[in-house]
Parts: structure tokens; C-alpha cells; sequence
């Protein structure tokens, strides 16, 4: 009974402590994953796990989920110059109220600098423009098709600034998986198939995040490629924490960059998830970049926004 007690109380502790095992690999299609040693004493099912990952949807219902709420939001928005000074910002606290199935957004407080807007008071960069179709809802939305059908991201009947709105949403959501219309880049973003697979490293840990023991798939390009592998990089690393429970992402973060001859960017971002009752909300959503495409100007911006106070 001794021996079983303390059977017990070891397999307890393995999430939070150094255990004397080795890493494992495994094959998962056209992928090796290394498994650091919690996870091969856990007896996951990685396939199925990984599987789940590249199809899943909670990430993506989880900003679904704030056209069916009320919250506050802190929004930070800078525009930098060549030497790194801001040259335009906005610093604002936004209220969305959801009444009867419609939303609709209130602005509380709202300062802006520099040539954020233009003289007609539209946007005068791509940056905020993208952050505002996003993050802002002008005048009452109502009668949302919420759903988070894979169908749903697609660049049917699609153009201009909302291709490119959809095009980010589909590698925001989706990292790693194909998006097309993206010229040059063609299939570089579809890390988990062959070919770009082989320029990856997967490595499946546990550790702990914000005081919670959580799964973490981390995904980064292998560090000794050739000049001509290192071209054909585009998403340089994502890292997503996991509930361990029921396997809802907690945060994630990815650092993207890329060099064609019409345009360039190199860009982080990182998004951090928090619980409203059975509902999984997005509560900080950080971003830096830096990119340029032809006939427009290079834009350097760094945008925070904190959400807040959700509600029914």
C-alpha cells in the first residue's frame, strides 16, 4: 500500500516538477515532435492532440464571443519614425454595449497626436485602419452570424482592405496553415505539411503560465538552414499555451517576417485569453511591426489593446 501511495503522489507532482526522463520524438505525419519529458511520462495522445491544434476553433470563438458581450477596452496605438519616435498615436477607452442581439460601441475617452487622421478624418495608416476594422464597431451591428465554420474564413467576393482584413484573420487564427492570395508566399506559410515541415522544429512541453500548469506547443524554424531555406521562411515561431482540462488555448504568440521585392514586414504579436463564466475571451492583444509595400509608405506601429469588465 506504501508503494502505491507514493506511485500516486509522484505521477501528482509530475506537471510542476524536474523528473529524471529523457526527451522523446515522434512522427506525426510529415512532422517529428519532441516531447519533453512531462509530456512522455503523461501518456498524451499527441497525434490526436496535434490534430486538434491545427484544427482548432476555441481561438477563433473566443473573439467571436465579444459580439455577444459587453466589456470595456483600453486601446494604444503608436506610429513610429525611422529613429524610433512616435510620430502619430491614439490613447482611448472604448465601451461596447450588446443589447437585444445588437452591439454597439461607445468611445469614453479619446486622445489623438500627429497625423493619425487625415484632413476629410479617416485613417492615415493601413496600421490603424486594420486596428479600427477589428477592434472598432461603428454605429449598431445587429442579427451577427457568429459561427466559427472553418467555411467561414475564405476570400469569396472579398477585396481591398477586406481581403486584407480576411487574409490577417486567417493567419491569426489559423497560423501555419495555407492562405491564399498572398503573392509570393504561396504554400511557405503551411508549416505543418512537406515541404516546409522539414524547416521546422515542433516541440510539445508542460509548463507553468500565469500560475497554472498548461500544455505549450512551441513551433520554430529549424536554427542551422541554408540561405536559401532561411528564404523561404515566413513564420519564424508560434508558441500556444493549452488548458491541460479541456485543451482551450490560454495565449499564444507568433513572430512573423519576410522579404519580397514589392514588399517586407516583420512582425510579433501576442494574444493572452481570460475566462468570463464558460466563455473564453480575449483580454490583451499586443502587436509590433514593422512593413512595406510598394507605392505606400512604411509603417512602423506598435498597438496594446486591454479588455476589460465583460458582462451579459
Amino acid at each position: 500500500m506504501r508503494s502505491v501511495f507514493i506511485y500516486l503522489f509522484w505521477m501528482a507532482i509530475v506537471p510542476v516538477s524536474a523528473v529524471h526522463a529523457q526527451d522523446s520524438t515522434i512522427r506525426v505525419e510529415d512532422k517529428i515532435i519532441t516531447l519533453k519529458e512531462v509530456v512522455v511520462l503523461s501518456n498524451m495522445d499527441v497525434p490526436s492532440f496535434i490534430k486538434r491544434i491545427q484544427l482548432d476553433t476555441s481561438f477563433y470563438r473566443a473573439f467571436k464571443n465579444l459580439h455577444e458581450l459587453g466589456y470595456s477596452s483600453l486601446n494604444d496605438v503608436r506610429m513610429l519614425d525611422k529613429k524610433g519616435n512616435v510620430s502619430a498615436s491614439l490613447e482611448s477607452k472604448t465601451e461596447q454595449q450588446y443589447i437585444n442581439g445588437c452591439r454597439e460601441m461607445i468611445t469614453r475617452e479619446e486622445k489623438i497626436s500627429g497625423d493619425l487622421k487625415d484632413k476629410k478624418g479617416d485613417w492615415n495608416y493601413t496600421t490603424m485602419e486594420m486596428y479600427a476594422g477589428l477592434f472598432f464597431t461603428t454605429g449598431r451591428v445587429c442579427g451577427e452570424n457568429n459561427s466559427v465554420s472553418q467555411a467561414e474564413l475564405n476570400l469569396k467576393n472579398k477585396r481591398g482592405l477586406e481581403k486584407h482584413k480576411e487574409q490577417l484573420k486567417m493567419l491569426f487564427f489559423n497560423p501555419g496553415r495555407k492562405i491564399p492570395g498572398i503573392p509570393f508566399i504561396g504554400d511557405k506559410i503551411n508549416i505543418y505539411e512537406a515541404p516546409m515541415s522539414a524547416l521546422y522544429e515542433f516541440v510539445l512541453d508542460m509548463e507553468t503560465y500565469k500560475g497554472e500548469n498548461c500544455y505549450v506547443f512551441r513551433i520554430a524554424a529549424l536554427p542551422d538552414l541554408s540561405s536559401s531555406q532561411q528564404n523561404d521562411i515566413v513564420i519564424n515561431k508560434v508558441e500556444t499555451w493549452f488548458n491541460p482540462a479541456d485543451m482551450r488555448i490560454m495565449a499564444r504568440r507568433y513572430d512573423l517576417s519576410y522579404r519580397a521585392g514589392v514588399y517586407d514586414f516583420d512582425v510579433q504579436m501576442q494574444v493572452e485569453m481570460s475566462n468570463f463564466g464558460a466563455l473564453l475571451v480575449p483580454s490583451l492583444i499586443r502587436y509590433t511591426g514593422n512593413w512595406k509595400v510598394a507605392f505606400k509608405k512604411r509603417e512602423r506601429g506598435i498597438f496594446t489593446a486591454s479588455l476589460f469588465g465583460f458582462h451579459n
